[in-house]
């Protein structure tokens, strides 16, 4: 029995702190009338409610696996304290949570959303005898709040069997009493989203941003691709974590989700995930397919062209919905010209600007089948990167030619 004095701490630590955008949502599809999935956008935006029932940096050099070395996949709590865990995963005690974590300081938290309380923390010798020190980030999961064992399960299972150079690497985990706490690679550029819709200071390039869009979606392809195809069901801008080199990494797969198997067409499922970012013929029925996450992807990279939020309400009425004011102006190139963010101005050519909007375009599709799969996004993003990189490298030797020319000039010499 958890004493008062214990709680009382855990309250104080997870207060409504929450800085994660997006409103998050969760409905049984298969058991709430049509009348009742109305997505309900009550309250700030972040702020996560239920509404269901109850409540290395070379990524050609890096092998991409997904890890056998556990018998069966532990399916609750119990089976995992009873398991041999993975073996690539470190079992932390709550003692060693404590230590990296300098007793949870308050000036170690990175940030806080549904989930509870990520914090910054260092693991070595101090902590662990013989532990090589590492960096690391350590998100608590909040008895309180609105995700639990099943996520936060979920998340262990899935990143303690995958490995690839676009997923946020499980460093371990604790599993202790009441408590759980899961302990990643510390991605010391933050998220995605602060960069991309920061006021001050530095703003993403072009190049920057369609780098990350590649990285993100190999990320995804490599879910996708799997021997059973995994659905990362939560693809969005605070879920995408850059490094101190700015390579991107997908994070957070509490809401992951096995694909169909066989003739299956769809999983169906509860729905969840967050408001503008989920694709409509999810939201309406529960059927998940891996073009789902294809929607979201979409949605990301119609940010990343334009510079503005999914949802953002201080914007004119019309402007609100991201994808339903800007997705009919993808196809017509004078306009989509007119719309991309101004501070990327003269970073790229109207040509593979038209072909990036094209292809959020067609990943915004109603029709889920009218979107490409991820290994074509993947293709397509590819192609436009050794472009700007053959666009860099002519415009550095112009300029280096045209250096030259100067300096071996006769009106150089005389001077």
């Amino acid at each position: 029995m958890v004493n008062v004095k214990m709680k009382s701490n855990h309250k104080s630590r997870f207060g409504l702190k929450s800085k994660l955008m997006g409103i998050c949502f969760s409905v049984d599809g298969d058991k709430i009338p049509q009348e009742q999935r109305q997505l309900s956008s009550k309250g700030n935006q972040g702020h996560v409610y239920d509404q269901s029932p109850s409540g290395p940096t070379e990524p050609e050099l890096v092998e991409t696996k997904r890890a056998t070395s556990m018998p069966s996949v532990p399916k609750n709590v119990t089976d995992l304290r009873n398991s041999p865990g993975y073996g690539n995963v470190d079992i932390f005690t709550y003692e060693e949570m404590k230590l990296a974590t300098k007793q949870f300081r308050p000036d170690y938290i990175l940030g806080e959303g549904g989930f509870g309380v990520v914090y910054k923390g260092v693991i070595d010798e101090s902590v662990r005898t013989l532990y090589k020190t590492t960096y690391v980030a350590i998100k608590e999961l909040n008895p309180d709040g609105l995700q639990g064992d099943r996520e936060w399960l979920a998340e262990v299972n899935y990143l303690g069997q995958l490995s690839h150079p676009n997923l946020v690497k499980l460093i371990g985990y604790c599993c202790e009493d009441e408590h759980r706490l899961l302990v990643y690679e510390y991605m010391a550029s933050g998220s995605l989203e602060k960069h991309l819709f920061r006021r001050v200071g530095c703003t993403l390039t072009w190049s920057k941003r369609m780098k990350i869009a590649l990285d993100a979606a190999k990320g995804l392809a490599f879910l996708h691709g799997a021997e059973r195809s995994i659905i990362y069901r939560d693809f969005k801008t605070s879920n995408i974590l850059l490094d101190s080199d700015f390579n991107a990494k997908l994070s957070d797969f509490g809401l992951a989700k096995d694909g169909p198997m066989g003739d299956q067409t769809h999983v169906s499922t509860r729905v969840m995930g967050t408001y503008g970012y989920a694709a409509p013929e999810y939201v309406m029925t529960g059927h998940l397919t891996a073009r789902s996450d294809i929607y979201g992807f979409g949605v990301v990279l119609l940010e990343l062209l334009l510079g503005r939020r999914a949802l953002d309400k201080s914007r004119p009425s019309r402007e609100h919905n991201l994808v339903e004011w800007a997705r009919p102006l993808l196809n017509h190139n004078k306009k989509v010209l007119r719309i991309l963010d101004p501070r990327m101005e003269g970073q790229y050519s109207s040509r593979t600007a038209m072909k990036v909007a094209n292809l959020a375009y067609q990943c915004l599709s109603q029709n889920p089948k009218g979107r490409p799969l991820m290994n074509q996004v993947v293709e397509l993003l590819e192609s436009v990167q050794s472009k700007d990189e053959e666009a860099v490298f002519e415009t550095t030797g112009r300029d280096s030619q045209n250096k030259y020319a100067a300096e071996a000039s006769p009106s150089h010499l005389i001077s």
